[in-house]
């Protein structure tokens, strides 16, 4: 019986190899001939973040957990400072001299220069780093509008300003960072506005691994005020009053101020 009879009833053995003895060939394209399409939209499930510097990080975390603590400890701190009274309320009076106008306190913390400087008939609001100080900033000065943010990416126009109080605001920025600061802080104030900057002399940084009753981490710079000086000139601005302090009370370091006008 041969391997090709459809009626075998017998195993069928191939007792010679079998050879293919011509190529196979595909005689006919293969087409695809149905659209293939993505039926569903692509969601990005997590959301992007943009990575921000380390300081920034660290000095929002901190303030957030000292927020109550540290609002409480500093309430009555300008009634002890007669020179930064005496500061604040001229920087006051040269804004209404000028016609009057907006003015931001950047890094205002619990409100309380912003509170100040309303008392002093400015039209004055606050932005801080830190969702924690801007609660209590809101709960203690109610009538005032404050809002998070950073100073050196305000969320306000060019030129949209007649002042800023930048009152130890800049103490967590890198001495090398400044000059990003100060150009923000140049576009959002109108020509010839005024800039009043208060911080910590010395030229040197210091780490804190705890604050105000709690462990937290971040670094406070101690700036050169003529290194700033500088830094403010090559931003536009033209420094009108400079003034230090000795420390008093629990201060380690001089104290520095300075007023300028933008070119």
């Amino acid at each position: 019986m041969r391997a090709t009879d459809p009626g075998a009833t017998e195993p069928v053995h191939v007792t010679e190899p079998v050879h293919v003895t011509e190529p196979v060939h595909v005689t006919e394209p293969v087409h695809v001939t149905e659209p293939v399409h993505v039926t569903e939209p692509v969601h990005v499930t997590e959301p992007v973040h943009v990575t921000e510097p380390v300081h920034v990080t660290q000095t929002r975390a901190a303030y957030d957990t000292v927020a109550a603590d540290y609002a409480s400890l500093l309430e009555g701190e300008l009634a002890r400072s007669p020179l930064d009274r005496a500061l604040l309320g001229h920087f006051a009076e040269l804004v209404g001299l000028d016609g009057g106008g907006s003015v931001v306190d950047v890094g205002c913390g619990p409100g309380r220069i912003t509170g100040h400087l309303a008392t002093l008939g400015l039209d004055v609001s606050g932005v801080d780093l830190s969702p924690g100080m801007v609660a209590e900033a809101r709960r203690r000065h109610t009538h005032l509008d404050f809002t998070v943010g950073s100073l050196a990416a305000l969320d306000l126009a060019d030129a949209s300003v007649t002042g800023v109080v930048a009152w130890y605001s800049i103490i967590h920025t890198p001495a090398t960072l400044l000059p990003e600061v100060f150009a923000e802080l140049h576009r959002v104030i109108r020509p010839n506005g005024l800039l009043l900057l208060a911080f910590q002399a010395g030229g040197f940084t210091v780490r804190h691994e705890q604050a105000y009753g709690h462990e937290v981490t971040f670094e406070a710079h101690r700036h050169d005020p003529d290194a700033v000086t500088a830094q403010l000139a090559d931003a536009g601005f033209r420094v009108t009053v400079r003034t230090e302090r000795v420390p008093q009370d629990y201060e380690k370091t001089p104290q520095a101020f300075l007023l300028a006008r933008r070119t």
